[in-house]
């Protein structure tokens, strides 16, 4: 799959699911103490690092709603997202944030600006081929100092997606072994901090794995 057709398919999905996920996903933090846990961290590592308070691009932020949970955690989060309908629902919900459109492939920042990168379940339907890519995009906004904290389904399998939220779809899901993400980060000159690997929740189907890692 070329990287255009993949993402074509990516942003007509998410455009068509925007309303129905920001729905469905609103308060899906308050039942996930591990995930929150991850998060904390993340923004306590980006307030604490030298010149601490940089900005945080949550990318691939769809409704925005991880975008607002940074904010009440003292980080000033900016959102990202190649669909222009989950921009308009961020926008709508989170007046007072920033959400722009655009492609964590080719951000739209200055190089070594940023506090944190946050992709949250947000890498997980490019192929694995085109991901060193992404990881390099992450460490060229990053600060020196910065984090990068990456969520994502554990596995090893591609997982075709037809349906979600109720909606008909056109995505693939990689599923990622935990060394293999950590093997990326560092290919990218971020240096794994800290990871979790926890059981699934109801809805989920698999363990999912969160990677915290940080620019040297």
């Amino acid at each position: 799959m070329t990287a255009s057709s993949y993402l074509n398919s990516v942003r007509a999905s998410y455009d068509a699911v925007a309303v129905a996920s920001a729905r469905q996903l609103g308060t899906e933090l308050a039942g996930k103490p591990l995930d929150r846990a991850m998060l904390a961290a993340f923004a306590e590592c980006v307030r604490g690092a030298e010149g601490g308070g940089g900005a945080v691009a949550d990318l691939g932020c769809g409704p925005g709603r991880v975008t607002a949970h940074l904010g009440g955690l003292g980080v000033r989060a900016f959102g990202v997202d190649l669909s222009p309908a989950m921009v308009a629902v961020a926008r709508r919900t989170y007046p007072g944030l920033r959400f722009e459109v655009g492609s964590m492939a080719a951000l739209d920042v200055a190089d070594a600006v940023l506090g944190g990168v946050l992709a949250w379940y947000s890498t997980l339907h490019t192929p694995p081929a085109q991901q060193p890519a992404l990881y390099r995009e992450f460490a060229r906004v990053l600060a020196p100092g910065g984090h990068a904290l990456v969520a994502f389904e554990a596995g090893d399998e591609r997982v075709r997606l037809e349906q979600a939220y109720g909606l008909p779809v056109d995505l693939d899901v990689y599923r990622m072994p935990p060394d293999r993400i950590a093997a990326l980060l560092a290919g990218a000159g971020l240096t794994e901090v800290a990871r979790l690997l926890r059981g699934p929740a109801p809805h989920e189907h698999g363990p999912q794995g969160f990677l915290l890692a940080r620019k040297a």
